[in-house]
């Protein structure tokens, strides 16, 4: 089996794993608009089962092939599946750090700019913790293997160029980074109506997450932004909440 069919399936299965891991906090979060719709949580479920088996496995397909062609790599999965010595070369240091940056970073714009810390204060830590990791893994798969890859991959092929270079991944960072944050908005409209000033909050937060995920993707790997974003989701999922709560 070829390298980047071991490392599709690795992703595609880590996705409906978590898919899985987020549906408690899903319906803990959205239960009264889920109440007043009348859409019953095994519904919820099925869907969310079925999103997790076609669309991230389709955007874990299309994503590899698009950073094959894009020149962005997955080292750690790729050095593991060819029993290769893993070179972390810091690494793993360099994402946790900027991943729990990245985390206090929207913590404290959300706490003295928006005023919204209580948002982050209803959801039980464990429930927090399972959704820490879909951000981490499922999200990477879609805004930077795939979307990233895809935006970089057009704008290649528009300005003809046979590699990418640091204006045209910069400007795919951005744009995806404020895709990022604009898909946050369903699940924030559960919490709280959405207003302008929500949507540019959720611009800015996710978009600090968004530049800082989409780098650790182009320098050093998409396994770096899953570490990163994970951290960050720790922190916000986790630590703030046991310290503020």
């Amino acid at each position: 089996m070829k390298t980047r069919t071991k490392i599709f399936l690795i992703l595609w299965i880590a996705s409906v794993l978590s898919t899985i891991a987020i549906l408690p906090y899903i319906l803990n979060v959205q239960s009264e608009v889920l109440e007043s719709s009348g859409v019953s949580s095994s519904f919820i479920i099925l869907i969310s089962l079925a999103q997790g088996i076609v669309i991230f496995g389709l955007a874990s397909f299309l994503g590899l092939i698009l950073a094959g062609k894009t020149g962005f790599k997955l080292p750690l999965l790729s050095s593991w599946i060819e029993h290769k010595k893993i070179k972390y070369s810091g690494t793993l240091l360099i994402s946790v750090i900027l991943g729990l940056v990245a985390g206090f970073a929207i913590f404290v714009l959300d706490m003295f700019l928006f005023k919204q810390l209580g948002v982050l204060m209803n959801v039980p830590l464990w429930q927090g913790f399972l959704a820490s990791f879909y951000g981490g893994i499922v999200e990477e798969v879609i805004m930077r293997l795939f979307l990233m890859s895809l935006f970089v991959f057009v704008f290649m092929k528009v300005f003809r160029r046979k590699e990418k270079g640091s204006v045209i991944v910069w400007v795919s960072i951005i744009l995806v980074s404020v895709l990022f944050g604009l898909g946050h908005l369903p699940i924030t409209s559960a919490v709280v109506s959405i207003t302008p000033m929500v949507v540019l909050r959720a611009i800015i937060l996710n978009g600090i997450g968004g530049v800082i995920f989409g780098w650790l993707y182009w320098k050093k790997g998409l396994e770096s932004a899953i570490i990163a974003h994970f951290s960050a989701d720790i922190v916000l999922q986790i630590i703030v909440p046991v310290l503020f709560r």
